[in-house]
């Protein structure tokens, strides 16, 4: 997924209920099943049935075909609902032909998919970046087809997504060592809008890949601005950044189970003031900035009497930061070293050495702790 994670932002949720759709690995699989039957039929359906890994039954489209002696093609357009997916509306192919006897289900990455080339991925190196589930999926389907119509079930599955390669740069496949296109992805065939799932499965995968690098240091940012900056302060590799936005929590609840020896969590002043407080869902739904809790904090570093007083009634904590900084007075510093307490308690008991980094809206840095 393709999310606006830059500092201070937060994703605006609507009101009204939210379409679901169909993750990459579901409509390759529509389309496997699709050109599977028109490999062995000489005829592609035009509506396709599936079953997804909770058992249910759906029907997709088929967008577009091509049917030939020796291989078949089909095509099915994802719809991601509501969610706003980098790969909606993009065109999912899936190219069968037969296989080498005995060998099974084949599978390779056409034009857009990419191929694994770091350790620490659910694939190993060398394979093409169609997950687990999907491949599951996608057996089954041809399963299904052969016990229909008849044959082995050898044959060699080509996934492509045109243009996939251009989308991909939009996505953390760069980052997790998927080069040459997007990743077939989904646990169960549905995309659930604004998935806070699907952006913690992000967060899990590049740990994962920065512990097979075995980087020493990884570095997890609010957003795109935070993450430049700590990225530049302690000059790290792109495999050791963590794409955490507002699921510090997530991070590091995993990183204390799967651990690194360091963690550095950069945000942005409103951000970290959030994790100051407390809270380890940095997102608006789960609370905002307390501004009476800003001006506790100021009073007890002892601030001006109206400094503390503009804690409490200003309307943004950015407000606060640019009139402490006018000041000489380290509010940044303040919120780092309560955002640190923080964050310490989840890893509370293991060996990880934790630090905090504050940046402003301009990537500079204005407080660090730890």
């Amino acid at each position: 997924m393709d999310f606006d994670v830059s500092d201070d932002a937060d994703l605006e949720v609507p009101d009204k209920p939210l379409r679901r759709g169909w993750t990459t690995g579901a409509c390759a699989t529509a389309a496997t099943r699709a050109a599977c039957q028109a490999l062995v039929s000489g005829d592609c359906p035009d509506i396709v049935e599936i079953e997804l890994p909770g058992g249910n039954r759906v029907s997709f489209a088929v967008a577009m075909s091509e049917v030939g002696a020796e291989a078949a093609t089909a095509g099915v357009v994802k719809d991601a609902g509501d969610d706003p997916d980098v790969t909606h509306g993009a065109l999912v192919k899936a190219t069968v032909r037969p296989g080498r006897p005995g060998s099974g289900v084949v599978f390779m990455a056409g034009e857009g998919v990419g191929t694994v080339t770091k350790p620490g991925l659910p694939l190993p190196p060398g394979e093409p970046a169609i997950n687990p589930v999907p491949r599951e999926m996608m057996r089954a389907a041809v399963g299904e087809v052969m016990a229909r119509y008849g044959g082995t079930g050898d044959v060699v599955v080509e996934i492509a997504i045109p243009g996939g390669a251009t989308l991909a740069e939009n996505t953390l496949n760069g980052r997790l060592g998927i080069v040459g296109g997007l990743s077939i992805l989904g646990t169960t065939g549905i995309v659930v809008p604004y998935s806070c799932a699907a952006w913690i499965h992000s967060i899990y995968r590049g740990i994962d890949v920065a512990r097979a690098c075995d980087l020493r240091h990884i570095a997890g940012a609010t957003g795109s601005t935070s993450e430049a900056a700590v990225q530049a302060l302690h000059g790290l590799s792109g495999s050791a950044l963590i794409d955490m936005g507002d699921f510090v929590g997530g991070m590091l609840k995993y990183a204390r189970r799967h651990p690194v020896p360091r963690i550095t969590i950069a945000g942005g002043f409103a951000k970290m003031t959030k994790l100051g407080q407390g809270l380890l869902d940095l997102h608006s739904r789960a609370g905002s900035v307390d501004m009476n809790w800003l001006s506790t904090l100021l009073s007890e570093h002892g601030a001006p009497d109206d400094l503390v007083q503009l804690g409490r009634d200003a309307n943004t904590a950015l407000l606060v930061l640019r009139e402490a900084e006018r000041r000489n007075v380290p509010v940044g510093e303040f919120v780092a070293k309560a955002a640190w307490k923080t964050a310490a308690k989840v890893l509370d008991g293991s060996q990880i050495a934790l630090d905090v980094a504050v940046f402003d809206r301009d990537g500079k840095i204005v407080g660090r702790a730890g």
